[in-house]
Order: C-alpha cells, then sequence, then structure tokens
C-alpha cells in the first residue's frame, strides 16, 4: 500500500517539467509557500493526536474565556499550542510503548506509530484553533450570554445557554461544508492567513539542506525569544510605547491638538505604536495580507480619517459632532454627558418610550456614527463586489463541468483521500437549524425571539456567507456586516434587546465560524490532510470547546460578585467586562432604542442610511472599467468593500492601530517582496508567527506572574497615552468634567 501511494505520490509531483509547470498553483505566494509534495504513508488520527488536541484545545478555551471577562482582555493565538506541542509530541513518540493494541476483536491500533509527524501537528492545531475562534476574539455566544446574564439579570436556563453555543458553531460547520467547492477547492480562493501556519510547521519539522543563511527554525526561536523579550516594555514597564502620542506633549492645553494626535481618543495623526500587539490588534498581522488588499485598505483609512471625519467635525459639525468626542464608543445625551440606560428600560428591559422622551434622544461620537454608516455601505458594495467579480466563476463551480476543470497540484494530491460526503455536513446544518427552532418555542421568553425571526436569520447567513468568503479568501479581510443583522431586525422587532442580540448571533456570527472552519479546510488541504481526519477533527473539537466555554462563562458569572457591574464593582476589580460592554451598547442602539428613531425619518442619523445604496453602485464603475481596459491589471485589484474596511472597527479599533497595521504591511509586502522575494519566501511568515508566538507567552506571563497580583508600575512611561484633552467637546456650553466650558 505505501509502494502504491509513494508511486501515485510520483506521478504527481515528478511529471515531466511542463506539466508540473501547468499544474502549479496560480497564486505565486502559494507557489512559493506550500510544498507540493504528499506523503500518504503518514498516521493522522493517532492516539498522541487525540490526547494533544483535545487537551490544547481545552486550555485555549478555559484561558480565552477566562481573560476576555477582564479589564485588559487576552486573546491567546492557538500559536502557543502549536510551538508547545511539537516538543510533547516528540517525548510521547520517544516514551510510549510501539505495542500494537486489538480492540473489540477487529480494530487494531498502537500508541506509538513511529515518529512525531507533521500531519499530527496539524490536526492537533486545528482542535485548538478551535479554542479560540470560539472562546477568543469577542467571544460572541457567550457574549450575548453574559449580557442576558450580567447586565439584563434574566435568570438563563442552562442548557438553553448550552444550545445557543453550541447551535451558533454547528451551523457554521453546516455552512462550512455546503461552500466547500466555491471556498476551498479553487486554487483562486487561496487564504492568505493560512501561509503563516504553513511556513511555521515547515520550519518546525522540515529540515534544511544545502541552504544559505539561517534556518527557518533557527529564525522563528531568535525572533521568538526577541519578540518575547521584547513586550515585557509596551506590556509592562514603558506602556507608553503601545501609542507614542507626541503631539500631545507638544501641544499639553489644546483641546483640537490632542483630538488631532492621540492614540487612544483622537485621529492618531502623528502617533505610532511600537507594540507588535497594537499592530496586529484588529485586522490581524500586516505581513500576512497581500499588498493590493493592504493598499484598498490604505485608500479607504486616508479617505476617511484625514479627510470625511475632519470635515464632519470642524467644518460641518453634521450631527452635532463638536457635542461629543470626536473619537469615542460611548453613547451621549444632548447635553454631552454619558448615557444612562436605566432610566429608558421597563421591568421587563424594553424601552420605555415615555421615559426616553422626557430623558433625551441617543447619540454617537461623529467617527462611531460614520463607522455604523460605512458598514452599510461595506454590506451592499461586498454582494455588488462579489456578484461582478466573481458571480460568473461561482456560477460555472456549480455546475456538473466543475468536474471536469483542470486542477491544481494541492487539488490533484487530495484526490488521493476520500472525501467528507455532502450528506454528513446536511445532517449537522438542519440538525442545528431543528433545536435552534426549538429553543424559540420551549424559551421564548428568554430569547424573544420568534421561530420565523430565526429562520430570517438562517436565511440571511447563507446569503452572505459566500461572498464575504470570497474576499477573505483573497484578501485576507473579512468585511462584517454585524451592523446589517442587527439593523434588520431591529427595525423588524424594535424595543427587544435580547431578540437583536440572538438574531446577531444566527445571522452574523454563524458565517464568522464558517468562515472560520473553511481556512481551517484550506489549511487542511494545503498540508495534505485525509479531509474525513479533518472532519473529526473540527466537530469534536467544537462540542469540546463549546461545552467547556459556557462552563465557565457561567462559572464566572455565578462566583464573582457584580460581575461587569463597572458601578457595583471594587475600583481596582479587573472583572469590568470591556469587551461585553460594547455588546450591551450595541443592544440598546439596534435592540433597545431601535434604528427608526435613529436612521428613520426625522431621526439624528437618517442620511447615513444613503450609503446602502452608495456601497451597492461604487463597484460598478470599477467593473466597467476592467471589461473596459482588460490590459490595466491593476483596475480589478480595487476592491470597494475592503476600501471601506479601512475604517472598520473604530472603535473600538483606532486610527493609529491600523496606520501601523499599513506602514508594516506596506514595507514586508511591497518592497521586500519586491527587493528581496528569496528572503520573503523563505522567512516573511514564520517572522509573523514568532512575533504573534513571542508577544503572546510574554503576555500571559505578565498577567499571570505580575498584574494579576496588581504589582504593576506607575511612573510617566507607564501611562498608556498623555492626552486627557482628546476626550472633551469642542462645542460652546458643554459642561463635561474635565473639560474647559467653551462660552
Amino acid at each position: 500500500m505505501v509502494s502504491d501511494s509513494s508511486t501515485a505520490h510520483k506521478a504527481a509531483s515528478n511529471g515531466d517539467e511542463a506539466a508540473a509547470e501547468e499544474e502549479r498553483c496560480s497564486v505565486e505566494e502559494v507557489a512559493l509557500v506550500v510544498p507540493e509534495t504528499d506523503d500518504t504513508s503518514l498516521p493522522v488520527m493517532t492516539f498522541r493526536a487525540w490526547v494533544l488536541g483535545l487537551g490544547s484545545c481545552t486550555l485555549l478555551i478555559f484561558l480565552n474565556t477566562f481573560f476576555i471577562y477582564r479589564t485588559q482582555p487576552l486573546t491567546i493565538s492557538a500559536i502557543l499550542m502549536q510551538i508547545a506541542v511539537l516538543p510533547l509530541g516528540q517525548l510521547m513518540a520517544a516514551t510510549l510503548p510501539e505495542k500494537e493494541f486489538t480492540a473489540l476483536g477487529r480494530w487494531k491500533f498502537t500508541l506509538n506509530p513511529g515518529p512525531f509527524n507533521i500531519k499530527e501537528h496539524v490536526i492537533i492545531t486545528v482542535m485548538a484553533n478551535c479554542g479560540v475562534s470560539i472562546g477568543g476574539g469577542d467571544a460572541y455566544s457567550i457574549g450575548a450570554i453574559t449580557v442576558m446574564k450580567a447586565y439584563y439579570k434574566q435568570s438563563l436556563n442552562f442548557l438553553c445557554a448550552l444550545l445557543i453555543v453550541l447551535t451558533t458553531q454547528i451551523l457554521g460547520y453546516g455552512w462550512a461544508g455546503m461552500l466547500r467547492k466555491y471556498l476551498v477547492d479553487p486554487a483562486e480562493m487561496w487564504w492568505p492567513s493560512n501561509l503563516a501556519q504553513v511556513s511555521l510547521f515547515r520550519a518546525l519539522h522540515e529540515k534544511e539542506t544545502n541552504s544559505k543563511g539561517m534556518s527557518r527554525m533557527k529564525f522563528f526561536l531568535v525572533f521568538m525569544a526577541a519578540s518575547f523579550l521584547y513586550y515585557i516594555f509596551p506590556g509592562y514597564l514603558f506602556q507608553i510605547l503601545t501609542f507614542f502620542s507626541w503631539v500631545c506633549w507638544v501641544w499639553p492645553r489644546s483641546i483640537t491638538a490632542q483630538q488631532i494626535g492621540s492614540g487612544y481618543h483622537g485621529l492618531g495623526v502623528g502617533a505610532f505604536t511600537l507594540d507588535w500587539a497594537g499592530i496586529s490588534a484588529y485586522h490581524g498581522s500586516p505581513l500576512i495580507s497581500p499588498f493590493p488588499a493592504i493598499l484598498n485598505v490604505m485608500a479607504g483609512f486616508i479617505m476617511f480619517i484625514y479627510i470625511i471625519v475632519p470635515l464632519c467635525y470642524w467644518k460641518y459639525n453634521t450631527f452635532d459632532a463638536r457635542k461629543f468626542p470626536i473619537f469615542s464608543n460611548q453613547l451621549f445625551t444632548s447635553t454631552g454627558h454619558k448615557y444612562d440606560t436605566n432610566k429608558i428600560l421597563t421591568p421587563q428591559y424594553d424601552l420605555n418610550i415615555a421615559a426616553y422622551e422626557n430623558y433625551s434622544k441617543l447619540y454617537l461620537s461623529p467617527l462611531f456614527a460614520l463607522s455604523i454608516g460605512s458598514g452599510f455601505a461595506r454590506f451592499t458594495s461586498t454582494l455588488t463586489h462579489v456578484a461582478l467579480f466573481n458571480g460568473s466563476d461561482i456560477w460555472k463551480q456549480s455546475k456538473a463541468a466543475v468536474k471536469n476543470a483542470k486542477l491544481d497540484v494541492h487539488s490533484r494530491l487530495m484526490k488521493h483521500y476520500k472525501q467528507v460526503p455532502q450528506w454528513w455536513f446536511l445532517v449537522l446544518l438542519f440538525g442545528s437549524i431543528a433545536l435552534s427552532l426549538m429553543m424559540c418555542f420551549v424559551w421564548k421568553n428568554d430569547v424573544q425571539l420568534p421561530w420565523w425571526g430565526m429562520l430570517f436569520a438562517f436565511a440571511l447567513a447563507w446569503i452572505v456567507t459566500l461572498p464575504i468568503g470570497v474576499i477573505q479568501a483573497t484578501t485576507n479581510q473579512q468585511p462584517g456586516y454585524d451592523i446589517i443583522a442587527q439593523f434588520i431586525i431591529g427595525y423588524i422587532l424594535p424595543g427587544k434587546p435580547i431578540a437583536n442580540l440572538l438574531f446577531k448571533i444566527y445571522g452574523r456570527i454563524s458565517t464568522i465560524h464558517a468562515l472560520s472552519f473553511l481556512a481551517d479546510l484550506k489549511l487542511g488541504h494545503y498540508m495534505k490532510i485525509p479531509p474525513r481526519s479533518m472532519f473529526t477533527a473540527q466537530l469534536v473539537g467544537t462540542f469540546v470547546s463549546g461545552i467547556v466555554n459556557l462552563g465557565v462563562c457561567w462559572w464566572m458569572l455565578g462566583s464573582i460578585e457584580n460581575i461587569c457591574d463597572v458601578e457595583a464593582l471594587h475600583p481596582e476589580s479587573p472583572w469590568t467586562c470591556p469587551k461585553f460592554r460594547v455588546t450591551f451598547d450595541a443592544s440598546v442602539i439596534w435592540g433597545l432604542i431601535g434604528p427608526e428613531r435613529l436612521f428613520g425619518p426625522g431621526g439624528m442619523y437618517r442620511n447615513l442610511v444613503w450609503l446602502f445604496l452608495i456601497g451597492a453602485v461604487l463597484p460598478v464603475p470599477v467593473w466597467v472599467l476592467s471589461k473596459v481596459y482588460p490590459e490595466k491589471k491593476w483596475i480589478p485589484l480595487i476592491n470597494i468593500p475592503v476600501i471601506s474596511f479601512g475604517f472598520a472597527g473604530m472603535p473600538p479599533a483606532t486610527p493609529t492601530n491600523i496606520a501601523s497595521w499599513i506602514i508594516t504591511g506596506t514595507i514586508f509586502n511591497y518592497f521586500v517582496f519586491k527587493y528581496r522575494k528569496r528572503w520573503w519566501q523563505k522567512y516573511n511568515y514564520v517572522l509573523s508567527a514568532a512575533l504573534d508566538a513571542g508577544t503572546a507567552f510574554m503576555g500571559v506571563l505578565l498577567f499571570f506572574a505580575l498584574q494579576n497580583e496588581g504589582k504593576n508600575v506607575k511612573w510617566w512611561g507607564s501611562a498608556p497615552d498623555h492626552c486627557p484633552l482628546a476626550s472633551c467637546p469642542t462645542a460652546p456650553g458643554i459642561d463635561v468634567k474635565g473639560c474647559p466650558v467653551f462660552r
């Protein structure tokens, strides 16, 4: 059998030069990084893979869920487990018995099938990724549960909460299975973020011969150690390195100068960061994103931050902008003070309309309002862009002729393995849909979302997952539509904040999980992991992560008094839940008060709705020009959804985060890629992984050894920003504590 596999492998990878060149992946970055060979004899789903995979998944989901409730949340990357399990796997290979066992009289297995190999390592990392995608980032499902229990004080049933967590994950897995042939099989769908993983796996496992310069493994270890040691400065001793806002030091009494120069609360002009965590915080590693995507983000960022926002704030005072800080995610009253939602709530947590009209309408900072408007444009432009530029290809993929399409070398090698039947994914998809609908009837008062609203959420997810997946698979940017999901249900079910939260989870967050699963499927495609092994690893990792995720959440909400309640907590308590506060605020904007009062006729922000139409139209002239001038290869690279992504996530992302990301990405993926291509091919993605790993290791160490014990350094350099006036309004007569009053 091994001999036959080797023969097939040689035929695929060692044919004549012309055929091999024809087979090569058309994406240059993939051709440079991903190996074009396969060893089908390597064992994959071994005892070692199960033990280390489940252990990694459980540990990561526990840590990520634990950290996300703290004032300084920390997302721990799967890269930590990817590195840590290598010596453990090698230790198990050296010590476990090689004896063969028989189970139930027919199944033979061994605890130690030989040296720890790269395919086992990939399977372990895929399981660990479930602990990041479900528990890390914004931890969406438990975010809704936390808001329901900690903010709205609901007595939520544990089984209902478990169904919310698991069904959103499994629903996303079902979408992923349905879309494999569009977003995994085509060579053009290359998922740039996976190349860093591939580079790291090769650095950890391959022995380099006749290679000039430092080996990739040595390079990785050197830069991981350097990143680890360096992060003690921006992470603890000298935190001002995170945002170096020198403009505020030059003009310490000028509100306008600090609004312009603050890295935290302003436009960040002149500010910069020397903190890798700050550079990669919101758009991921800039070393991974292809330069055309970076260029699009740059165009949108410059247009938004340096042109639109200043004009709206200082020249036209759009939306009464000068009553509020130029940059804030807080909610405000008409007098510029923070909004107290308790004054407009009924005991059932619906909107008290009379109290709302008597208290104050809701206002947003100008950058926050415009960022919401950009989300409107981003949603419609994504649909139009993908329909125009990728529609014909998607249509061809759906025809039976796709079976005869030319395969690249990676797809050809994957044909050696048994594929996962489509009905496996369909069972998961329809099973999760059925359980979600059941929840709407059994716990109707808790979830507020009727069965037809749940079906509507499923339909929305199905419509948008493919176009957004095409964008992410080619540019490494994921245009979101959180705002749209909440906007739609907010119009249909106003005054229902919990229904709004759950519609967002099922209509939007299931898409995020689907894209995470698809990215892992592409990683398995590149690393030649048998599809059925990938299916098993992802499914088991999803169930384990979901259960542990909710278990830790439930334990913390029940055991930490006043968790997430900033007013009731001790001033030095770390359990302030800043990320979940944003989730709660969104439920107020879109669910409790509702988009009709803010964006409907007579609403303060009604003109932003025109951005739906503008976003739908903008990709059309780009597409027309690409057809009129087909020789101009740069025209199709203009990507309106990614341009709008240049100001996505602000706030909480800051202009300095995005500007630093753009500059770093340009240096490596334009200049280094163009002038030092051999160095880029060998080291670029390894460097990205090393910086991530070193920063994360030191972040964990600092937290447990010092910050968790309250041992903080207090001096001028440990303050994150020295721009106290950046959060002040500039309109006459607005009296805010700590700010001068203009007359």
